[in-house]
């Protein structure tokens, strides 16, 4: 596997199948596999430069295969010619690869033993490595290690250090299983991996919230408006009777329709169709939640949520913005004469919003990706009651990315001890319990609506309360412990 250029593409392959990982396929095994065959190419790199260059490799094959999606947004509904696009989604998907390179080349600078190195640096260098994928250019945290272990044991460790900390607990399972097969301290490597899961599975009989107040029904409303006819205005008058509709066929307190239902701003939207929200809402005692983009002048706008109904007027702006779809970077105007994306260029809300006093319950709200970044969702927590998240990912069609983002979703509620209710133009609609589970949802690329009994919660978890600071506290002291013993034993 290893020669004078450092790892073979195989290890392209091995990140592709680390995918397998993730949602809609959720084979945890695939991901630790993917996992220990990249920690057993780092622990027989020569050098920085190959471990390096084995992280690359692996990189491009897991992000390759598990954002390729984004070649359907630019392409299809962005407008820009295939070649162009297809060139721009792998050089996307290279500069993602560059993290796993860099994280390959900082657990080669430590010094420490074959075992040390794949238990207790490569995890921790590899999580540190993920976060400052989360910010750095705004941050793009998508498949984080932590997600492919949602539905084990290690899930424990979410509501303790949030994803971060459950990415720290999959590597480290993953170095685990090459100890064992590389028969480094089998028996050891074998009994600490059955311990991990054991502490995590514990963690999970924890409850880290309660109810607060009884629950209400809640209605999702899934308009499935085709993308290429969203913001077609031939198609404005249809859209808006879809979700009239839905709306009056609801029963729910609490009614949340998806990210730019309205697709027009807020202020050439017709007041015939907001008025009929707001009836619908008082009618059920409740309050009706709308996706619709703001402006406050020619060049301020806002992509935001307003409420409608029997609780005074509120709104949420988005703050987390998607590079060159919501906002260009500067320098990178020239982006628009290639692509055809509306509305690219909002403004950012307060970044430290309020929850909306709706329907009986303080509400959480977060607009599209907003909620793969678990810190920013915390900030409004304790004082909310309920988390929601309206998006659009019709964006990337029959993809992978619908699934995913389903996913991350679910971490969310893992993270905070809080339900979470999303509510998308085309899918995945879903009512997400406190433990991740999804309650019910909507078929992909239907119309329909979801009549759920939402339940708010009170409580503070840990990561709440600090973040993902215990994870990277962490990470860094297993770096400290793995140069204190490569020291220890080198004196001895």
């Amino acid at each position: 596997m290893l020669g004078k250029w450092g790892p073979s593409p195989f290890l392209v392959l091995a990140g592709a199948a680390t995918v397998l990982g993730f949602s809609p396929f959720d084979f945890l095994p695939a991901a630790l596999l993917g996992y220990a065959l990249l920690i057993y190419a780092w622990m027989r790199a020569p050098n920085w430069r190959a471990s390096a260059l084995a992280g690359f490799w692996f990189g491009l094959g897991l992000f390759g295969a598990g954002v390729s999606w984004v070649y359907v947004s630019i392409h299809r509904f962005g407008g820009m010619p295939a070649p162009l696009a297809a060139f721009a989604t792998l050089a996307f998907c290279a500069f993602l690869a560059l993290f796993p390179a860099l994280a390959g080349a900082l657990q080669a600078r430590v010094r420490s033993s074959a075992a040390t190195r794949a238990v207790l640096v490569i995890p921790a260098c590899w999580t540190l490595i993920e976060w400052i994928r989360s910010w750095i250019l705004t941050g793009f945290p998508w498949l984080t290690a932590g997600y492919a272990a949602i539905d084990s044991p290690l899930a424990g460790f979410a509501p303790i250090g949030g994803v971060y900390l459950l990415s720290l607990a999959t590597l480290a399972s993953a170095g685990l299983l090459c100890c064992v097969a590389a028969r480094q301290g089998r028996w050891i490597a074998a009994g600490l991996f059955v311990a991990l899961g054991a502490v995590g599975a514990a963690l999970k009989g924890i409850a880290w919230s309660e109810p607060a107040g009884p629950a209400l029904t809640a209605s999702l409303l899934q308009g499935n408006i085709p993308q290429d006819l969203k913001f077609d205005p031939a198609r404005y008058a249809r859209t808006l009777d879809t979700y009239a509709r839905l709306a009056e066929q609801s029963r729910g307190r609490l009614i949340v329709l998806p990210e730019t239902a309205a697709p027009r701003f807020l202020d050439q939207v017709e007041p015939e169709f907001l008025k009929k929200l707001e009836s619908i809402a008082r009618r059920n005692d409740g309050d009706v939640l709308l996706g619709v983009p703001l402006r406050t002048g020619p060049r301020t706008y806002f992509n935001s949520v307003i409420s409608l109904g029997a609780s005074p007027l509120q709104k949420y702006d988005k703050t987390h913005l998607v590079p060159f779809g919501e906002f260009i970077p500067t320098g990178f105007r020239w982006i628009n004469s290639i692509l055809a994306f509306p509305l690219s260029d909002f403004s950012r809300g307060d970044p430290k919003p309020a929850p909306l006093r709706v329907a009986g319950e303080r509400v959480a709200i977060n607009i599209c990706y907003e909620d793969v970044f678990g810190v920013e969702i915390a900030r409004q927590l304790p004082d909310a009651t309920l988390l929601v998240n309206v998006s659009n990912v019709a964006w990337f069609g029959d993809s992978l990315a619908p699934r995913q983002h389903l996913q991350i979703a679910r971490m969310r509620t893992l993270e905070t001890g809080r339900m979470l209710l999303a509510a998308t133009n085309s899918g995945m609609t879903a009512a997400i319990a406190t433990d991740a589970r999804v309650i019910a949802e909507l078929p992909q690329f239907a119309e329909g609506k979801l009549e759920v009994s939402a339940q708010g919660y009170q409580g503070v978890t840990p990561y709440v309360r600090f973040g993902d600071w215990l994870a990277l506290g962490a990470s860094t002291l297993l770096i400290l412990l793995a140069v204190l013993l490569a020291r220890r034993a080198s004196s001895g």
